[in-house]
């Protein structure tokens, strides 16, 4: 018997987590700060605001105008489904603002079965949720705004009419099954079975053999290979540090993964994955979700890239049975270079805010730069530093939120 734990459904046949609450208000107000217009400052650089302090206070107020019902906090906004004039309106535009403060969020099945043809989204808009836009006969396009960072699982299926969908030029995560059965997908798939808009896979359950993503990944989507039984092996670039939930949920006939920059596996990764004998895994693995595995009869050889006290180290399930009949090997020698990070001035290996600043202080003449970070901070490769690069600095951090 599949079994389910308490913050995860079974629908559809895949188990995927219960809709969580949307991310605090410092997460959502700072990705309007990091998407807004910056100032120009006396070399053509810009000021660039700090995350904002989370707020304790989660509460928030159910409240209604003519158009929405909606859940007012302190600090934002989050719309919970229309009135009926705003369902049947065959344009929905949704404001920047209500009540003066920003809107920030769509909850689970906000506008599904609605009538409207196009969407307006607002510029303070960072998470869609679940269902939010599914089942909606009529709708052919959605352009989302610069400041979107997640839509939620199944958030667009069964739209027959959606052809056309345009995102900003940064990362934006994806859930389980987010444009199925969608003309738009279905396009996408025709071009190339490995459907990947900006770094992030959205889809790859047509591909077939052995599947490489390539190294400009980020992000691939809860889901994405789920119940494909073509594909035979896979490998993953470094740059995917997280494994979501159910990626390879069901996938029969793969027998080999090589997750190299791993540092998690979330939920039913490799759930029913029955031939999976070959599995290569960073050694910076973190941890193991308990159901990573699940439903998973194969013997498998582990390679672990890493020491086997760094393994002792993962936070895994006891007793979990793959990883118990599993043969470790662990290979201290296989350590790959570095990928290059874009807009990594720091150093560090990532993208972040503090890469942003320092550029910042460079473009106010408050600081400098050597040839290396110079070169990293040129990201539209113009050989010059300016406010442009700053802004597609932004971008970049963005998609890494």
């Amino acid at each position: 018997m599949l079994c389910v734990p308490n913050d995860y459904i079974f629908q559809e046949g895949f188990i995927m987590q219960k809709q969580r609450r949307f991310p605090k208000a410092a997460a959502l107000l700072a990705a309007a700060v990091l998407t807004a217009g910056l100032p120009l400052s006396p070399r053509s650089g810009a000021v660039f605001s700090a995350p904002l302090t989370a707020y304790a206070d989660e509460e928030y107020t159910t409240l209604e105008n003519s158009q929405f019902s909606y859940k007012k906090y302190a600090d934002h906004i989050e719309i919970m489904f229309p009135t009926d004039a705003t369902r049947k309106a065959s344009v929905l535009e949704i404001p920047d603002q209500i009540d003066s403060l920003p809107v920030t969020g769509i909850d689970i099945y906000g506008f599904q079965l609605c009538e409207m043809k196009t969407v307006k989204f607002p510029d303070t808009l960072v998470e869609i949720g679940p269902y939010a836009f599914s089942n909606c006969p009529n709708l052919e396009s959605v352009t989302f705004p610069d400041s979107i960072q997640k839509v939620g699982f199944q958030s667009f299926r069964d739209n027959p009419k959606l052809t056309e969908i345009n995102f900003p030029d940064h990362l934006v995560k994806t859930g389980d099954f987010t444009f199925d059965e969608t003309p738009w997908l279905e396009a996408q798939r025709q071009k190339d079975p490995l459907v990947i808009i900006n770094g992030a896979v959205i889809d790859g359950r047509s591909c077939e053999g052995k599947v490489t993503v390539p190294s400009g990944v980020k992000y691939v989507a809860s889901g994405a290979f789920s119940r494909n039984t073509q594909i035979t092996s896979v490998v993953f670039p470094q740059s995917v540090t997280e494994i979501c939930d159910n990626t390879f949920w069901y996938c029969e006939n793969l027998t080999s993964a090589e997750l190299e920059g791993a540092e998690t596996l979330g939920f039913g990764v490799f759930a029913a994955c029955n031939k999976l004998t070959d599995l290569k895994i960073s050694g910076k693995l973190k941890s193991i979700d308990g159901y990573s595995f699940c439903d998973n009869t194969a013997s498998a050889t582990i390679t672990f890239y890493g020491s086997e006290s760094a393994w002792r180290a993962v936070e895994k399930p006891e007793n979990d049975p793959f990883l118990q009949r599993a043969k470790m090997i662990f290979d201290e020698s296989h350590i790959s270079e570095p990928e290059e990070v874009e807009g990594d001035l720091t150093g560090d290996g990532k993208c972040s805010i503090a890469d942003a600043v320092m550029l910042q202080k460079y473009l106010l003449t408050s600081g400098t730069l050597t040839a290396d970070q110079a070169k990293a901070a040129d990201i539209n490769k113009d050989q010059q530093l300016d406010s442009a690069d700053l802004s597609r600095l932004k971008k970049l951090i963005l998609g890494n939120q």
